[in-house]
């Protein structure tokens, strides 16, 4: 899996990283960072749900091949 921001639609509203902070962070310049692109096996489902909560959709998720 892999997780894609798209920063065009990204408000950085920090909902994100209010589920998944080992993923994601909103830093003080008001921007979101993804610190792992390719979380382990077991935060996948967790990174899901940030994805799925994200209120812009900015955020998807690619399923490796």
């Amino acid at each position: 899996m892999k997780i894609v921001v798209d920063y065009d639609e990204c408000a950085s509203n920090a909902v994100c990283m209010g589920i998944a902070p080992d993923i994601f962070e909103v830093r003080d310049d008001g921007f979101l960072y993804v610190l792992n692109d390719h979380p382990a096996e077991d935060q996948r489902e967790i990174a899901r749900q940030a994805a799925n909560g994200c209120p812009t959709g900015a955020i998807s998720i690619v399923e490796d091949e």
